[in-house]
């Protein structure tokens, strides 16, 4: 399901754009993906994707399309990690992410 809309299941204007919510929704994504074993991690901004969550790329890509499918184009997680290096990909942490998600959001808010 791809989600236009900023106004969240809770009517909050824009609370699709902080920080918190995006946290709680990439948390989510990260526990359904399959095969990752992610079921009862705790995921805070601080988890590393590789030395924490031990995630492949192959988990990545799945996760990368899992936030296209929740938020359309507005996200291109492709493109945020095509713009890093080797150590910041291993170094990457879900709050870095979570930072990219949410600013995308308001920058495509704003046009």
């Amino acid at each position: 399901m791809t989600t236009e809309a900023t106004t969240t299941a809770t009517g909050t204007p824009g609370a699709e754009h902080d920080e918190g919510t995006v946290l709680q929704q990439i948390a989510t994504m990260l526990r359904e993906l399959p095969d990752a074993g992610l079921d009862d991690a705790e995921i805070t901004r601080e988890t590393l994707f590789h030395d924490d969550l031990e995630l492949e790329s192959i988990d990545l890509v799945a996760l990368a399309g899992s936030l296209r499918e929740h938020y359309g184009e507005r996200v291109n997680v492709a493109l945020f990690i095509a713009d890093l290096e080797l150590d910041e990909i291993i170094a990457l942490t879900v709050g870095q992410l979570v930072d990219y998600v949410a600013e995308s959001l308001r920058a495509a808010e704003r046009g």
